[in-house]
């Protein structure tokens, strides 16, 4: 270039074409991407800005990870005690048929009360998500971050349904405990019968039936403690998804500002680039006009 040289005409023409060509790629990438600050050097306030905001609802994206999670654990645990809450009546329904049923009939009920009694234990055993048992431990917890940079959590501490005896016979009896919640709080089956001798200790002929409404009575309690922790657990599944609906708001909130900071309007861009093509091609036939000139002094010459 420094070896030719150009009329000032030609040079202007050339520097024109050289800046037009510049806003048409610049142009031609805002339309690809549908971006107007596509990096620093195009505004770095805004572009910064957008970054931040974006980056923030990157943050928060995790933590509606961490919430629909915290959801379906909650949700494993309640599904878990209303499967309970049905065996349990089951129960209380094998009590009721007892006082009413003779001595054979009572010792299959014995049998029956204990096999429903040991599929409790089995499906709280079984009620874990993700190795989390809400249900069988009092040690286990569920902790459920919301924030960012602030400590604001939820946290749900477990609970012992069962106690710590499975659901078994001992030497013909029934349930050798007494009582029927354990110390960690949950209800303990093995307690519903105080005397240990199950269905039997109600007599041939009914003569201690008050027995079997003495254990109902049990059930009911049990029952009855089960559903008030199955309405807890619905109320933290109801917190956390009041939780995780204002995230995924506010998570669009912060994109849609970080757009606001950064797109384009594609109308607007489209127009330009049009413009600047027309730009374009008078350029070229300006500089072809120069270069004509100095043709026609040539064939003069010639």
């Amino acid at each position: 270039m420094s070896d030719i040289s150009l009329t000032a005409a030609q040079r202007s023409s050339l520097i024109s074409l050289q800046q037009t060509q510049s806003l048409s790629d610049r142009t031609q990438t805002r339309l690809s991407t549908g971006k107007e600050v596509n990096s620093v050097v195009d505004d770095a306030v805004n572009f910064f800005r957008a970054k931040a905001l974006t980056d923030r609802a990157s943050d928060f994206n995790l933590r509606k990870d961490g919430i629909d999670q915290g959801i379906s654990a909650l949700n494993a645990s309640l599904g878990a005690t209303e499967a309970v809450d049905s065996l349990l009546k089951q129960l209380k329904g094998v009590l009721e048929a007892a006082r009413s049923q003779s001595t054979e009939e009572r010792q299959a009920a014995n049998r029956q009360f204990v096999d429903i009694g040991e599929q409790i234990y089995e499906l709280v055993e079984d009620s874990s998500y993700q190795g989390l048992n809400l249900l069988n431990n009092t040690s286990a917890k569920l902790e459920v971050a919301f924030g960012v940079r602030t400590s604001s959590e939820l946290e749900i501490v477990g609970r012992n349904l069962v106690g710590t005896t499975a659901f078994t016979a001992s030497s013909g009896n029934l349930f050798t405990s007494t009582g029927v919640f354990s110390a960690s709080g949950g209800f303990n089956l093995s307690g519903v019968f105080t005397n240990g001798a199950g269905f039997t200790a109600m007599g041939s002929n009914n003569s201690a039936v008050s027995f079997a409404a003495a254990a109902i009575s049990r059930l009911d309690t049990a029952i009855s403690r089960l559903r008030a922790t199955s309405a807890e657990l619905g109320s933290n599944v109801a917190i956390l998804q009041t939780r995780l609906d204002f995230t995924t708001s506010y998570v669009n909130e912060l994109e849609t500002g970080s757009d606001k900071l950064t797109l384009a309007d594609l109308n607007e861009e489209g127009a330009n680039l049009v413009a600047l093509q027309t730009r374009q091609q008078l350029g070229i036939q300006s500089l072809a006009i120069s270069g004509q000139q100095q043709q026609s002094i040539l064939a003069l010459l010639q």
